[in-house]
């Protein structure tokens, strides 16, 4: 530890006036924030939903809303320079024109916005209960194009996952031969997964498809025996359920399997399917 330096006794030693002096400390400069610019255009584009052509114009003439502001029905109509597109606000000199979409589409302008709402107003509209055309919202097309994905995805691993013994029953809905070696029943199966994802991954929640699939085997074990007219037992040839007139006796058999009367009829099936496992 350093010691304090010793001065000799006598007169103090005089010390030197200091001025005071105020310092200033000059302000830390803080990062800003990176942020993303994000400009979201006000341009945007509509599409027919189906058909359309390459050229495909959209109806003008006496085309009626209502007008929820108003609390009555208007006719609108797209004239380029008028303000309005409601045709009792058009001046006398407004000029139509015709709103056509080339190749299913068509391209709005941020500075023609009187083209937007005729657009947005039109019955036509699938946002107003129309079937004609649709505004394109890539966000919305985006996220149901992922979750689509996401329901291939789930579906194949399902097919993959499951054992054999619980895909058979789906494979029955689908009318897949369950006779068949079961990398060919994986096959075909996964075919539909990737086709329908969202009618598979159902079938396996679905309680008609579990009856369909009990019924055709118990046909094929002679248990069941299936005829135009009717559904009976094999064995003592007592009806179950009659069939109407063109209709499918497995079909009307699943119908009735789902009402509380056919219940047990279900559970006896299955119970004698079991044994002849």
């Amino acid at each position: 530890m350093t010691q304090p330096t010793k001065r000799a006794p006598g007169r103090p030693k005089a010390q030197p006036r200091v001025e005071a002096v105020e310092t200033v400390s000059a302000p830390t400069k803080k990062a800003a924030p990176i942020r993303r610019r994000e400009e979201k255009s006000k341009n945007c584009v509509y599409e027919v939903v189906s058909g359309g052509g390459i050229v495909w114009m959209l109806p003008q003439s006496g085309i009626t809303v209502f007008d929820k502001s108003k609390g009555e029905v208007r006719e609108l109509r797209y004239c380029p320079n008028e303000n309005s597109v409601w045709t009792d606000e058009q001046g006398a000199k407004a000029l139509k024109k015709s709103v056509v979409f080339r190749d299913g589409m068509l391209f709005v302008r941020e500075d023609q916005p009187n083209l937007k709402s005729f657009l947005d107003l039109h019955p036509h509209n699938v946002a107003n209960g129309g079937s004609k055309f649709k505004l394109v919202d890539k966000t919305v097309d985006a996220e149901a194009e992922l979750e689509k994905e996401f329901l291939v995805t789930d579906a194949i691993t399902r097919v993959r996952d499951t054992d054999i013994n619980d895909l058979l029953a789906v494979a029955i809905y689908f009318k897949i031969n369950i006779s068949s070696p079961v990398s060919e029943i994986r096959r075909n199966l996964l075919n539909i997964a990737k086709s329908n994802p969202s009618q598979f991954m159902e079938a396996f929640d679905s309680p008609s498809v579990m009856a369909r699939a009990i019924i055709k085997q118990s046909i094929d074990y002679q248990i069941l025996k299936a005829t135009p007219d009717a559904v009976k037992w094999f064995d003592s040839n007592s009806r179950i359920v009659s069939v109407p007139s063109g209709q499918d006796p497995v079909d009307i058999m699943v119908r009735f399997c789902m009402t509380e009367k056919g219940a047990s009829v279900l559970s006896d099936l299955e119970e004698r399917l079991e044994k002849l496992s």
